[in-house]
């Protein structure tokens, strides 16, 4: 059962203050508070404070304390969240435990990017095709969201681009280069007026990788366009091409991974009845893919209480992955949209807000494995036709009760069904054979109620449900078999929280505790040739605390000056900002089904008992600004016998610059950072239920990077 109890909240917040912001300040001696977010949430568009959930927020400011390399570090200031990287580019998405069916890949989790459904309709997210630079903002809804969203158990995350200010007329350059081969380079261009706005980007890096075949090479181009047609219309255009190539190192075990960190997978000697196997530099293993992602979005105010958004989309995928045994070339098409209507009116005297609408997605792919013949296609091993269908209806009303209370109601209507046609099959069937998965339908409803104390303390409470069924590569395993057994997961999350702000609203602070009880629990277990195969396990419990804090420790004496109105002007002072989060996981394996030992009670595959970030934001008028910053993450569970595991670790690094606008057009940022200083050896995604102990996939050592960017404001 779930019991709720607050046992000690502490930490987290992601809060910046470069130079270039401009604060708004009512005298010399005020203090700047720090400002509250305004959350899409479950399609809300509340202050945060106001939303019945647990969300995490990231924007453009915390980004740019970490290396513009990648996401990873960023993300992981969140509490509940984890964001791997097992090769270079190669991500795996957490929340509150989910990688225990993510061997590779984002799973269990649905993305979004600029409101546009980037989760594939077969369930799979390639997250490597996001570069940081175009990423302007972050919302994570953790726990399940399927009550608005549709199926997944772990959460919801929500991908959006930068806003372009109106008045802005702009071009940037950037560079950066660093260890382990780094080198990027950035460009962008974007204006903006009172009803328009335009902004493109493109992104290239390159990597010669930390270890021995793991090198990266990957270019990005964004568009988005938005314009205001009419005072009651909204129209915006969205664009993604990327085209992205790494190399695949592969695990190691722990021998390996202890003598030489930076070592690929190598050779396997011969064994009796076995035959040697390359390993992933003689298999030359890698990934490769084209991706392409067109989306429009239309929203239409019929009045002051009626408002239509809608959301049509299309992209298109070529692949190219060979590994150990099979080289995969895949080539997908897919499309869909998503609607929503909206209405606001009054029950009783009392705000009603209702929103219901729906998202259909479909695609077809097709599959082809050769035999990998050291990085070329030999004879073909089967090809597939697969035709995805997935779509659900969805409600929800938001009701303002007496007593500052907020009730939410939601449910979702969902269906899914896969269809794959092996055209051939050389080993078994040449002239082929269908199979088919229709799950049944899912209702996912959910009900939450919050209260606010006061304008500087909620707490909220919430009950909700989800579902998961298994993707496609899932159910059709690289080794060319189909799993026709495996079910859909099943969840229902308890969960009570509570956020505010103190001293003026110079601290925020945020807990929650959760019960995550989750059915038909989907596991992964990889053979001796690599291939992950899965199967359904049972119950896990799934519970946990997670806490957020942050607020000023010093600010200078602020200087402000009166605009030409008489009105203060913007402050020129910055500060001392702190910023810390934690998460508590008892996460363990209730009634197991796995047929051999009864591992109930055991630490669930692949968790961390507790992880915790903190760190410093410092700036001041000269526009100098340093940024450390600390990761803690406890010892892993490696298989699910709790045998294994992959030790704890803490990371430190920091990123400082100048950052400062010449001649009221010259904008400049010169920046240099250190991740993992005290070059400490570890292992950062895991390979869960390894053959042959192969669990690690080693993290970089000690590495800096410094670059500059350069734009001109017209």
């Amino acid at each position: 059962m779930f019991r709720p109890c607050f046992l000690a909240a502490f930490l987290s917040l992601a809060s910046l203050c470069p130079l270039r912001a401009q604060n708004q300040l009512a005298d010399s001696a005020r203090a700047v508070a720090l400002p509250e977010a305004t959350v899409t949430g479950y399609g809300q568009r509340l202050p945060l404070r106001r939303t019945a959930a647990a969300i995490g927020v990231l924007d453009a400011r915390v980004l740019e304390q970490f290396s513009p390399a990648a996401l990873t570090q960023a993300v992981n200031t969140l509490p509940g969240v984890r964001l791997e990287e097992r090769a270079t580019a190669s991500y795996r998405l957490s929340i509150r435990g989910s990688t225990l069916r993510s061997p590779f890949g984002v799973r269990n989790v649905k993305v979004y990017y600029n409101g546009i459904p980037f989760t594939e309709a077969s369930g799979s997210t390639p997250l490597n095709l996001l570069d940081p630079a175009i990423i302007g903002r972050l919302e994570v809804l953790k726990g399940p969201a399927g009550s608005v969203y549709g199926a997944g158990i772990g959460g919801v995350a929500l991908f959006g681009t930068p806003a372009v200010a109106a008045g802005t007329a702009r071009a940037a350059v950037g560079a950066t280069v660093g260890s382990f081969g780094l080198r990027r380079r950035t460009v962008t261009a974007e204006a903006a007026n009172a009803t328009s706005s335009v902004r493109a980007q493109y992104a290239h890096q390159e990597l010669g990788g930390y270890r021995v075949q793991s090198a990266l090479r990957r270019d990005v181009f964004a568009l988005d366009v938005r314009t205001a047609a009419s005072p009651s219309t909204a129209l915006a255009a969205h664009l993604l091409y990327t085209d992205i190539s790494y190399q695949l190192p592969g695990s190691l075990t722990r021998a390996q991974f202890e003598a030489d960190p930076r070592q690929a997978r190598p050779d396997a000697p011969a064994r009796p009845g076995v035959a040697a196997q390359p390993g992933t530099v003689g298999q030359r293993a890698f990934y490769a893919s084209r991706t392409g992602l067109l989306g429009f979005t239309h929203e239409y105010r019929f009045t002051d209480r009626w408002e239509l958004q809608t959301t049509l989309y299309g992209s298109g995928t070529a692949i190219r992955t060979p590994f150990l045994v099979d080289y995969e070339r895949n080539t997908a098409m897919g499309g869909g949209g998503r609607s929503a209507l909206r209405y606001r009116t009054a029950l009783a005297g009392r705000v009603l807000r209702l929103q219901g609408g729906g998202e259909l997605q479909a695609s077809f792919a097709d599959g082809r494995s050769y035999q990998n013949n050291g990085g070329t296609p030999g004879a073909l091993r089967y090809n597939d036709e697969i035709t995805t269908s997935a779509g659900f209806a969805f409600a929800q009303a938001d009701y303002e009760l007496p007593a500052d209370l907020l009730l939410t109601v939601a449910a979702s209507y969902n269906r899914l069904r896969y269809r794959i046609a092996r055209v051939s099959d050389a080993a078994a069937r040449p002239d082929g054979y269908e199979f088919g998965r229709r799950f049944r339908p899912e209702v996912s409803p959910r009900v939450a109620l919050l209260k606010e104390i006061s304008s500087g303390l909620s707490v909220y409470g919430s009950v909700s449900t989800g579902f998961s069924p298994p993707t496609v590569e899932e159910i059709r395993t690289s080794d060319g078999s189909l799993n026709g057994d495996l079910q859909a997961e099943r969840g229902t999350s308890y969960e009570v929280g509570a956020r505010g702000n103190a001293l003026g609203n110079r601290l925020r602070y945020e807990v929650n505790v959760f019960d995550l009880e989750q059915r038909q629990t989907v596991v992964s277990t990889a053979t001796d040739q690599g291939i992950v195969v899965f199967r359904n396990i049972g119950r896990t419990h799934q519970r946990g605390l997670e806490a957020a804090l942050s607020g000023w420790l010093w600010q200078p004496a602020a200087t402000a000056q009166a605009g030409p109105d008489g009105a203060p002007g913007p402050s020129t002072g910055c500060g001392l900002r702190a910023w810390a989060s934690y998460a508590y996981n008892n996460f363990r394996f209730g009634r197991y089904a796995s047929g051999g030992p009864d591992l109930r009670g055991n630490r669930l595959t692949g968790t961390t008992p507790q992880t915790f970030s903190a760190g410093l934001d410092f700036s001041e008028q000269l526009g100098f600004y340093f940024n450390p910053n600390l990761s803690h993450q406890a010892r892993v569970t490696l298989n699910d016998a709790n045998t294994e595991e992959a030790s704890g670790y803490w990371v430190f690094g920091a990123r400082g610059g100048w950052r400062r606008t010449l001649a009221r057009h010259l904008e400049t940022n010169l920046y240099a950072g250190l991740d993992n200083a005290t070059d400490r050896n570890y292992s950062l995604g895991n390979d869960l239920n390894a053959f042959g102990n192969r669990y690690f996939q080693p993290a970089p050592g000690r590495n800096w990077y410094t670059g500059a960017q350069v734009a001109w404001r017209f």
